[in-house]
Order: C-alpha cells, then sequence, then structure tokens
C-alpha cells in the first residue's frame, strides 16, 4: 500500500511543473481555460437563441406577405393571385380550419403534417422539425367572420446554423489565442515577480553566515518577500549566534584542559626519564589521576553551562565552601619557585558560594592563571563576604595592565602583548566573567590598583 502510494505520489510530482514558475503559470492557464469555456458556451447560447428569433421574424414576415392574399370576405375563403404568386407559395401553406386552402409545390409529407398540426386548434405557434432536420415552422391566424385562416409557413435554418457553427469556430480560436497570450503575459509576469526571489538565492550562496554582515531585508524587496527576509535573517542570526558559541565552547575546552594535559605530558615525561621508586611512581600516578579527573571536571563543567545557556535557562548553581575549593585549587596549580601563592580570609568565617565548586574553580582558574603568568614574587587570593555577595580578589605584583588595553580585557580572542611567550588564545578572562555572569555575578579588573594587577569576583551567597 506504501509502495501504491509513493508511486502515485511520484507520478503526480512527474506530471507537475518542477518550478514556482511553471507552476503558477498553470494555475493561471487554467483559470483562464474555464472562465473562456464558461464565457464561451455562453456567447453561444446567447448568438443561437438570438440567430432563432431571426428566423422566426424572417418567417412571421413572410406569414403576414401571405396572409394578404387570402381573401376573408368572400365565400369560401380564397387565395388571390398575386405577380410573385410563386415566391409566396414556396414553403406556405394556407388553411381554412381545417381544411387546405395551398401548399407549396411537391411539399414533403412531414411537413404538410406538421403544418396542418399548427393550423389545428390549440397548436404551437412555431416548431422545429426533426425531419427534414433544421427546418423551422411558424404559423398566422387570420380572423375571418365565423371562423378563422391560419397561414403556416416554413424556413430552412441551414444558413442560420452555418453561421452560429462560425461564430463557435470563431470563439474557439479567440479562446485559443487568449489562452496562448494569457500563458506568455502570465509566465513574463511571474518571472519579473521572482526575479528578488533568484537575487536572494544567488545572496544566500554567496554568503556566509559566520562572516558576513549582509542580510535579506536590507535589499528593499516587496512587502512579502520582505517578511520573507525578515524571517531568514533572523535565521541566519540564529545559526550565526550557534556557531559562534559552539566556537566559544571548543576555544574555552581547549583552553582550560592545557593545563591539565600539560601536567599529564610532564609527568609522563618525568617517569620515562629514569627508573622511578615505589613511592615515587604512586605520586606521579596519583598526579596524572588527579591531571585527568581535572580535565573530566572541566568538560562536564562547560558542557553543562553551555547546554544550560543554550536551552535558555540559567547555570546549575548549587553551593560550595569558598575557603575550602580554592585552597584545593592552589594546592593542583604549578606556581614557579621564585613565587609565593596564598590563600587569605578576610572575613569572620569563610563564606560558601551560590555555585558548584567545579564551576567556581573554572571562574576563579583563569584569574591565578593570569596573576601567576605576570607576578615578580607573590599571588595572593583574599577570600571574603558581604551581606548580599561574595568577593574573591585575586592579586599580583607584576607590571599589571597596560592601560591602552584595559577595555579589551574580557574581549574573546584578545591578549596584551601576543609576543610574550605565552601561547594563549585569549579566552580566560572572558570564559571567567560569563561563568560568573551566568550564575548571577560578575568578574571586575580594579585598574586603581598598584602595584600589579587586581582582578575582583563577586558571587551570590550559597
Amino acid at each position: 500500500m506504501n509502495r501504491r502510494a509513493s508511486a502515485n505520489r511520484l507520478i503526480r510530482k512527474g506530471r507537475s511543473p518542477r518550478t514556482l514558475r511553471g507552476r503558477l503559470s498553470l494555475v493561471a492557464l487554467t483559470a483562464a481555460t474555464l472562465v473562456m469555456v464558461l464565457l464561451t458556451l455562453v456567447f453561444n447560447a446567447v448568438a443561437r437563441e438570438h440567430l432563432r428569433r431571426q428566423a422566426d421574424d424572417a418567417l412571421r414576415t413572410r406569414a403576414a406577405a401571405a396572409a394578404t392574399t387570402v381573401d376573408t370576405g368572400h365565400v369560401p375563403v380564397r387565395v388571390l393571385e398575386t405577380a410573385d404568386d410563386q415566391l409566396l407559395d414556396a414553403n406556405v401553406w394556407i388553411y381554412d380550419g381545417a381544411r387546405p386552402l395551398e401548399q407549396p409545390p411537391s411539399p414533403a409529407p412531414r411537413l404538410t403534417r406538421i403544418a396542418a398540426h399548427l393550423a389545428g386548434p390549440g397548436g404551437r405557434r412555431c416548431v422545429t422539425a426533426s425531419e427534414p432536420a433544421g427546418v423551422r415552422l411558424c404559423a398566422r391566424t387570420v380572423a375571418r367572420t365565423g371562423g378563422a385562416v391560419t397561414v403556416v409557413t416554413a424556413l430552412d435554418l441551414a444558413p442560420y446554423r452555418s453561421s452560429a457553427d462560425t461564430l463557435l469556430l470563431g470563439s474557439l480560436a479567440l479562446d485559443a489565442v487568449m489562452l496562448g497570450c494569457t500563458y506568455a503575459v502570465t509566465r513574463l509576469a511571474v518571472g519579473r515577480a521572482l526575479r528578488p526571489v533568484h537575487a536572494m538565492t544567488e545572496q544566500a550562496a554567496q554568503w556566509s553566515a559566520v562572516t558576513s554582515d549582509a542580510r535579506f531585508s536590507d535589499a528593499g524587496h516587496p512587502a512579502e518577500l520582505d517578511r520573507l527576509g525578515g524571517s531568514l535573517d533572523a535565521l541566519l542570526d540564529r545559526i550565526r549566534a550557534l556557531l559562534r558559541h559552539e566556537r566559544q565552547l571548543t576555544g574555552e575546552l581547549s583552553h582550560e584542559l592545557r593545563t591539565p594535559l600539560s601536567r599529564i605530558v610532564a609527568e609522563v615525561d618525568w617517569l620515562r626519564s629514569r627508573p622511578r621508586s615505589a613511592a615515587e611512581l604512586r605520586t606521579g600516578h596519583a598526579a596524572i589521576d588527579a591531571a585527568a579527573q581535572s580535565m573530566r571536571t572541566i568538560c562536564d563543567t562547560l558542557l553543562d553551562e553551555a547546554r544550560a545557556t543554550g536551552s535558555g535557562g540559567g547555570t546549575a548553581t548549587g553551593t560550595s565552601d569558598t575557603l575550602e575549593t580554592l585552597s584545593g585549587l592552589t594546592q593542583l596549580t604549578y606556581a614557579p619557585a621564585h613565587l609565593s601563592l596564598s590563600v587569605e580570609l578576610v572575613a569572620a568565617r569563610p563564606p560558601r558560594a551560590g555555585i558548584s565548586p567545579a564551576l567556581l574553580e573554572r571562574v576563579v582558574g583563569p584569574l591565578l592563571a593570569n596573576a601567576l603568568r605576570h607576578a615578580r614574587t607573590r599571588v595572593v587570593v583574599r577570600v571574603g563576604g558581604e551581606p548580599d555577595r561574595v568577593r574573591i580578589d585575586v592579586t599580583d605584583d607584576g607590571p599589571g595592565v597596560p592601560a591602552a588595553f584595559t577595555g579589551q580585557l574580557f574581549r574573546p580572542g584578545q591578549r596584551a602583548d601576543p609576543h610574550d611567550g605565552h601561547h594563549g588564545a585569549g579566552l580566560g578572562l572572558p570564559l571567567a566573567r560569563r561563568l560568573a555572569r551566568s550564575a548571577g555575578g560578575d568578574v571586575t579588573h580594579d585598574p586603581d590598583h598598584a602595584p600589579g594587577a587586581r582582578f575582583t569576583v563577586t558571587l551570590p551567597p550559597g
């Protein structure tokens, strides 16, 4: 059953035009054909009725002329001879009541019977004979004293039918010409109307959804195409946002995974460099395991945040002990031997933040990595609490952020000094701010802090 339905759909699809221009032209041609057929039928019906009435008028005129030859004042009634008697006698019957007074020479028996019927009482005034075909007969009554004389005339309708047939053929020929012109004009008009659609198709094939800022609604199309262009523009914007979000997520994952992956590579190289004791092997394996777990946590955290953001919901926050989480983060973070890395509590008790420990590490981690990269002697992470928020300050004693670069700090892909020997992608600070804001907090930079740099993380309390 399904195969038969599919075959029928393919057949119907093969018979119908494949282009919108062809389909619209076919619809217009079909509608014009129906209108032309209806008009042709009505016109020819009216024309045939008009010709029939002309034939009846001609019969009545001939009957009136023949009635003038009847002498109704003589008893019995007689027919007078006239100069054009042969012309008047052609196809004319005259009856005095039911008695025939005159009839055509060599009349057809069928016509004589019809004429006698028309002359009888209660007969029809006009009738078309079926045999011989195409002969019309009409009766005219002439009153006389004590009775009535009836004149019946006959007329061959062949000329009238020939005129009707000629009108029918002419109307059909005109219909064919009109339909051809209609189809040609429709295809031309539809082609011109669809020209903007073709231009939009060419534009769509040339544009890139990610890099091009051109849009369909900027071309000044008709109202219908403007609405379509607006819908397509909105779709392009959504696609562009999704692609940008995907690229951002890919870059953030690679950025965050670089540190634990480097730790794994370093531990493996260290284990391979020379034979190790059992204790050293356990230590190296533990470091590799911790880095692998860190990578897994990073992937889960960023993917969960991306899903939540993509679905329109907020980030699943949870709660975390800020001091404990940051102390664990500093222990897993590699700090050069000449740098001092510490976590200080500047509140009466360790505050709880309204985000999960893994997300808190992803927010503070890029700030801590930047501070360790640029610090001269020390990096301090200070944890404090306020009534409506948790505050975390990451400070270093390095050269600080150049004043000319402060406006670009949180833009993805931007670095103050691309030639500083660090191969980062400029995604750490934008990632930290985005994750903090997704949880209802923020990451800011204090341009007035000196020496060095200070970044502040504010989070909702847990």
